[in-house]
């Protein structure tokens, strides 16, 4: 099930999708199925 507002990042091109509306089913590109993008740390504003 897609997510509203999750990134989906396609594993052999990289190309990265935005959800802007929640559905039923999966995201493919290249012939398989796209896993949500993992959040990226920020760096220290120390």
């Amino acid at each position: 099930m897609a997510q509203l507002g999750r990134r989906y990042e396609c594993p052999v091109c990289n190309t990265i999708v935005l959800c802007t509306k929640a559905g039923d089913g999966t995201l493919s590109c290249c012939g398989q199925e796209m896993p949500v993008q993992q959040p990226r740390k920020l760096p220290s504003s120390d």
